[in-house]
C-alpha cells in the first residue's frame, strides 16, 4: 500500500520535458542556418591537418573548424578560462538561448541550470607542463591554465559568465557525453527538480587530445579524398575520423515553457541507458541494444513508432557491425537510419548532443540526411534501411544512438512538436 501511493505521487510530479533552444558550431556550420544546408546536401566537413603527420600520426585526418573570436564580446577575465572546446561552446550556447528567446535578464531571475558532456582538455594540460619542465616555475603557468585544465571547463566557464544558479556540473562519459548530458537534464525536469536547463556537449578538435586514439589504429588512413574517409556501416570502412566543436539545447518544462510563451521544437519522451559490463574499447551487441530497449520502452512507444533513427556508427568496422545488429534485432529492416559521422566526423564528447540537433532540423525540414560514403554494405548493414542519398520524409519521432569507451551506452528519443 505504502509502495503504491509512493508511485502515485511520484508520477503526480513527473513533468513533460521540452526543446525550445538550439545552438551550433560545427565543422559542417558556425550555426542552426548553415548547418542544416550542410545536412541536406550531405556536405562533409573532413579535411587533413598538416601538423599531425610532423608529430608522427598515422593518419592526419581530421574535422576542420575555426576558432571563433571572442575578444570584443568577453572580458579578458572571461576569456582565458576557456579553452579551445569551451570557446565553441559558449558559440553555440548563445545561440541556443537567443533561439529560446532568453536574454540575462531572465537567467538573473529564475533557476536555470547546465550540464554539459565534455571528457578532456588535452591542450591546458600539456602546455602547463611544458612551461614549468622549460622555466622551472609554477607561478609562470598563468592564473587561467587550472579553470581551462578540469574536465568540468564548459559547465564552470558558462555558469559564470552567464550567471546561472542551478544545477552545474559536467558530465564525463566518453562519446556518449552528450546525449547523456542531455538525459540527466531530462530526469531533473521530469522530477520537478529544475525547470530548465542548458545542455550540451563540447569536443576540442586538436592533435594533442588525439594522440592516443591514433596509437590504438582507430583512425582512418584513407586520406587521398578526405571528404570520403568517414565511411559508417560501409564494407570498406577503416577506421573514425576525429571532430569536434560544440552543441547546446535549452530544454524545460513543458509548463515553463507555455508560460513564458516559448516556441516548443520538439519532446523529450525517453533517456534509455546501459552499460555493456565487457571489454573497454570494444562494443558489443548486448549493451546497445539494451539502451535501444529501455528507451522505447520508457516512451511507452513501438519500434514501428519511430520515424528515424540517427546511428552513433563512427565508422570503425566492430562498432558499426554491432550496432547494426543491435539496431535489427529491436527495429527490423524498415526503419531509416544514417549516421550524420559520414560528414562530420566523430564528434567525440560533443555527438551525442549534435546529433540531437541535427535530427531535430531534419524533423522541422522534413528530410533525412544522407549517410554519405556508404556504398557497400557489409552482412550486417545490408539488413538495415541505411538512407545514402538525402531523401525527403516527414519525421515526427526520431532516436538518436550514442555509445563510448567503457561500455556507456545513450538512446534518446524525441518527438517533434
Amino acid at each position: 500500500m505504502v509502495v503504491y501511493i509512493h508511485n502515485k505521487q511520484l508520477n503526480k510530479m513527473e513533468h513533460r520535458v521540452v526543446i525550445t533552444g538550439m545552438g551550433i558550431y560545427s565543422t559542417i556550420g558556425k550555426n542552426i542556418d548553415e548547418v542544416k544546408e550542410s545536412l541536406y546536401k550531405g556536405k562533409s566537413g573532413i579535411g587533413i591537418d598538416p601538423q599531425r603527420k610532423e608529430m608522427g600520426f598515422r593518419s592526419s585526418l581530421t574535422g576542420i573548424i575555426e576558432r571563433p573570436i571572442l575578444k570584443g564580446i568577453l572580458s579578458r577575465r572571461q576569456r582565458i578560462g576557456l579553452p579551445e572546446q569551451g570557446e565553441y561552446a559558449y558559440v553555440s550556447t548563445m545561440e541556443a538561448l537567443k533561439n529560446a528567446k532568453i536574454d540575462q535578464e531572465f537567467l538573473n531571475e529564475n533557476e536555470v541550470g547546465i550540464l554539459f558532456g565534455n571528457d578532456s582538455s588535452a591542450v591546458p594540460v600539456i602546455e602547463a607542463i611544458d612551461r614549468v619542465r622549460e622555466k622551472k616555475d609554477t607561478m609562470l603557468i598563468g592564473s587561467g591554465s587550472i579553470f581551462q585544465s578540469m574536465n568540468s571547463t564548459v559547465s564552470m566557464n558558462l555558469s559564470v559568465i552567464l550567471k546561472l544558479r542551478g544545477i552545474n556540473f559536467t558530465v564525463s562519459g566518453a562519446c556518449a557525453s552528450g546525449s547523456h548530458a542531455i538525459g540527466m537534464g531530462f530526469l531533473l525536469i521530469k522530477q520537478g527538480l529544475q525547470d530548465m536547463v542548458v545542455c550540451g556537449g563540447a569536443q576540442e578538435v586538436n592533435a594533442y587530445s588525439m594522440g592516443s586514439f591514433d596509437g590504438l589504429s582507430a583512425f582512418s588512413i584513407n586520406e587521398a579524398d578526405p571528404t570520403k574517409a568517414s565511411r559508417p556501416f560501409d564494407k570498406d570502412r577503416d577506421g573514425l575520423i576525429p571532430s569536434g566543436g560544440a552543441a547546446t539545447v535549452i530544454i524545460e518544462s513543458y509548463e515553463s515553457a507555455v508560460k513564458r510563451g516559448a516556441h516548443i521544437l520538439g519532446e523529450i519522451l525517453s533517456y534509455g541507458f546501459s552499460s555493456n559490463g565487457d571489454h573497454i574499447s570494444v562494443p558489443n551487441v548486448e549493451g546497445p541494444a539494451k539502451s535501444l530497449e529501455k528507451a522505447i520502452k520508457l516512451a511507452n512507444l513501438r519500434a514501428s513508432d519511430i520515424d528515424y533513427i540517427n546511428a552513433h556508427a563512427t565508422a570503425t568496422p566492430v562498432g558499426d557491425s554491432n550496432e547494426a545488429q543491435a539496431i535489427h534485432k529491436l527495429f527490423g529492416s524498415k526503419t531509416p537510419v544514417s549516421s550524420t559521422k559520414s560528414m562530420t566526423g566523430h564528434e567525440m564528447w560533443m555527438g551525442g548532443a549534435s546529433e540531437v540537433i541535427y535530427s531535430m532540423l531534419m524533423a522541422q525540414n522534413n528530410f533525412i540526411a544522407p549517410n554519405i560514403n556508404f556504398e557497400n554494405p557489409d552482412e550486417h548493414s545490408a539488413k538495415i534501411n541505411i538512407i545514402n542519398e538525402t531523401k525527403e520524409h516527414k519525421i515526427e519521432t526520431f532516436l538518436s544512438n550514442s555509445f563510448g569507451f567503457g561500455g556507456t551506452n545513450s538512446s534518446l528519443i524525441i518527438k517533434k512538436i
